[in-house]
């Protein structure tokens, strides 16, 4: 039959067998795998029962499987199914989620995969155990269809994206790379071919200590004679001016920057944890932080630092050390104790992810979308996700999944109906891309 065929065959058996992605979300909510990062308790940090459970379904399909610990009982996993390199793809999801924080405020059990009004609920219902598991049964339609791929297929299973992405990382570093990704994060419906880049950053700015009742020593002119006590140099107020030239330089980017898919001004360097007190500590932040007796010597800022998705990495982190540079210059203590910068605070970067608008993957999910006469946008990310770390390495990435609400907060749902449109466009845009024999 030929490839249109084909789908409508495959179309017609993920609507025969619904039950099939949905029971399959059921049964991945009902494991609890909130990620120990957040919330430590034994019995809900079960990833490693979520990838057992997970290989099962993968190993009954054919696919030769692998786990490993990327952190101890954390472990990814990956199911592959050999195949033609130049059309390898890897259909990718995180088994982690948040935690269900207050009990209380939730109207269904958190991880009773209840089924309600057309929506499943549960934690990690949309983000994203509905996706994991509209990967697999797109799969699993294409098999029972007779279909044999000539792509490679791979779908990844990876933990701690919920905390900075470090299962992608580790699988990436290990190899496990395709000529390109979906991720099948919840996007409602859209088609996401694009993202910012991230950067967690440390910026530690030295004063002088010095006893606050000789701040006057400081800030109003002394005659500089001999015997003079030296003057402390305050490490707050330094960040205070630095804050300031920071907003102007932040304005600027966001004023002179532009992608077309993302909204104006995502590129923002948001300031979101100041430290400050005496004394540098071996963990990088200030010892003393309660005694406002001392003229502090230290302020540790960390910033959220998003950059546009075609923005290089190299000159944006260049354009701020210019940046920093110049306002050190300006200053006479700082001219000569420059304010450091560590660009990969907590280990934590997400690289940009690009993939041109008509590229195969993108443009089979539109085609699938419309002929589905479902609505959809094609738009940038405003966040970040694992597909930025396979990007990175060279696949051409994409986000696409399904619709819900309640993600991070209370009551998480998927809706089914979005839950099978999913796996219909992934099991198309699949055959699409990677061909069958």
């Amino acid at each position: 039959m030929d490839k249109q065929d084909a789908i409508k065959v495959v179309w017609d058996i993920i609507d025969a067998d619904s039950g099939h992605v949905v029971g399959l979300t059921q049964d991945l909510v009902r494991i609890p795998s909130v990620n120990p990062k957040f919330f430590q308790d034994a019995a809900q940090n079960r990833e490693p029962d979520v990838q057992k459970r997970l290989q099962a379904e993968l190993e009954d399909l054919g696919f030769s499987c692998e786990q490993w610990d990327v952190f101890p009982d954390r472990p990814n996993l990956v199911g592959t199914l050999a195949g033609n390199e130049e059309k390898s793809l890897i259909l990718c999801g995180h088994v982690d989620t948040v935690p269900i924080s207050d009990e209380s405020k939730w109207t269904v059990d958190p991880f009773g995969g209840e089924i309600k009004d057309g929506k499943i609920y549960g934690r990690g219902a949309l983000d994203m155990k509905g996706g994991v598991a509209a990967c697999v049964a797109a799969y699993a339609a294409i098999r029972k269809a007779g279909l044999t791929l000539d792509g490679r297929l791979s779908i990844h299973a990876v933990v701690d994206e919920e905390a900075g992405g470090f299962g992608a990382m580790d699988a990436v570093a290990k190899g496990k790379l395709a000529k390109s990704v979906l991720v099948a994060e919840p996007t409602w419906g859209d088609i996401l071919p694009c993202e910012g880049g991230l950067h967690w950053v440390r910026l530690t700015i030295k004063g002088r200590q010095g006893h606050a009742g000789w701040r006057f020593n400081e800030v109003w002119p002394q005659p500089d004679s001999p015997g003079r006590i030296q003057p402390g140099v305050n490490a707050v107020e330094l960040a205070a001016r630095f804050l300031n030239a920071l907003r102007d330089y932040e304005s600027m980017r966001c004023r002179t920057t532009h992608h077309p898919l993302v909204p104006p001004g995502l590129n923002t360097i948001n300031p979101g944890v100041l430290r400050a007190g005496a004394g540098l500590g071996p963990d990088g932040l200030p010892m003393v932080m309660g005694n406002p007796a001392i003229i502090p010597d230290v302020a540790v800022l960390d910033l959220d630092f998003k950059f546009l998705p075609n923005e290089a990495p190299e000159q944006v982190r260049a354009e701020f050390e210019a940046f920093i540079h110049h306002f050190c210059q300006q200053d006479r203590w700082l001219r000569d104790n420059p304010i450091a910068i560590d660009w990969y605070l907590a280990d934590l970067y997400f690289p940009p992810m690009d993939t041109p608008v008509d590229h195969p993957i993108v443009a089979s999910l539109a085609r699938h979308k419309t002929s589905l006469g479902k609505p959809f946008r094609i738009r940038g990310f405003e966040a970040v996700c694992d597909a930025a770390h396979y990007a990175g390495a060279g696949a051409a990435g994409v986000i696409y999944g399904p619709t819900g609400d309640g993600l991070h907060g209370f009551d998480e749902f998927v809706t089914i109906e979005s839950l099978v449109e999913a796996t219909k466009v992934i099991a198309a845009a699949t055959i699409d891309f990677c061909g069958t024999k």
